[in-house]
């Protein structure tokens, strides 16, 4: 584990990952019963299920872009700084209505596109704020490795990618390649347990080679690490890294580099309504402070302020005056 350097001169955060209409249910708990789905993962599913769950539905699902890379680098643009998302998208109303959101909350979009339907993800919130997600990659699945060019992180200071490429490593080494090259640093998000459970014959070769952050709540850790406690699993996910985040939900998070262990306290303590992207803005507020040289002890409670305002919403989006809170921290 060395010393974290962000490269000189440059402050954009680069998310990849796929590009993702998010759907948003509320329904009780006997709706995943009835599934026989355990709660808090994701699952990839086709089109005509998500048509099905959304048919069992208590009502419409409401609809924002999303996607856990699309949106930290949202959360990156709208605390100010310099956001850039990569991804592919249908030539389809839903991928029309994406890269316009994008660009309205001022992220330099980067779109591929496609003749097949932006890909879209169903995330049924239940009554203990817990997220279930039903993702149909559409489009997104489609991009391809040689679409990725150093283009798509000039400039950057950090190439933020979400676990779920891991499902397409041919793309995902072309990222991290790419990234590398470019003079980028890497922060990779586990993002889902059953995304480690599926990808640990690689996932650690991939770790000590390529990445420089890696971020994981407390599922991802155990699936990757083991059953161990807290400040071990922290320590163990700092291994070939220079810095690593274990996020504890509502119990704050923490932070290991150059062999120490930080600890960072919740902030605030309103029950969860909905923990859709609280661990994306999390990642959005520890990120915005690190290229613009906070402190770890900083960024992270710029960080837990990003997951605890967008933990008060449906939805991965914080309102403007959750923003405006956030901002009296910087």
């Amino acid at each position: 584990m060395g010393e974290l350097i962000i490269p000189e001169n440059r402050k954009t955060v680069v998310g990849v990952g796929s590009a993702l209409m998010d759907m948003l249910a509320t329904e009780p708990d006997e709706f995943m019963e009835r599934l026989g789905v355990e709660k808090g993962g994701m699952n990839l599913v086709d089109q005509n299920y998500i048509d099905h769950l959304i048919a069992q539905a208590s009502s419409p699902p409401s609809l924002v872009s999303g996607g856990s890379a699309c949106n930290t680098a949202i959360g990156v643009a709208k605390l100010g700084g310099s956001g850039r998302f990569v991804g592919k998208m249908g030539n389809d109303e839903l991928g029309g209505l994406f890269k316009q959101d994008l660009m309205n909350n001022s992220v330099d979009p980067v779109l591929f596109n496609s003749t097949t339907l932006t890909g879209r993800v169903l995330s049924v919130i239940t009554p203990d704020a817990q997220r279930s997600m039903f993702t149909c990659l559409g489009a997104s699945a489609e991009m391809h490795p040689d679409e990725i060019s150093l283009d798509c992180f000039q400039g950057a200071a950090v190439v933020h990618v979400e676990g779920y490429l891991l499902f397409n490593r041919d793309l995902m080494m072309a990222v991290l390649k790419s990234a590398k090259e470019a003079g980028s640093l890497i922060s990779l998000d586990l993002a889902s347990f059953n995304v480690v459970e599926a990808s640990m014959d690689i996932l650690e070769d991939i770790i000590k080679e390529y990445v420089d952050i890696l971020i994981a709540n407390e599922d991802e850790a155990k699936a990757y690490c083991g059953h161990i406690n807290e400040a071990e699993a922290v320590k163990a996910l700092s291994d070939n890294v220079d810095v690593a985040v274990l996020k504890l939900g509502s119990r704050g998070s923490l932070i290991a580099f150059q062999d120490q262990i930080l600890t960072i306290d919740p902030m605030g303590s309103g029950k969860a309504l909905d923990t859709t992207g609280a661990g994306d803005l999390w990642a959005s507020g520890f990120l915005f402070g690190m290229v613009n040289g906070y402190s770890f002890e900083k960024s992270g409670q710029l960080a837990s302020a990003c997951g605890y305002e967008v933990c008060r919403v449906i939805g991965a989006k914080i309102p403007e005056d959750g923003w405006s809170r956030i901002r009296k921290l910087i």
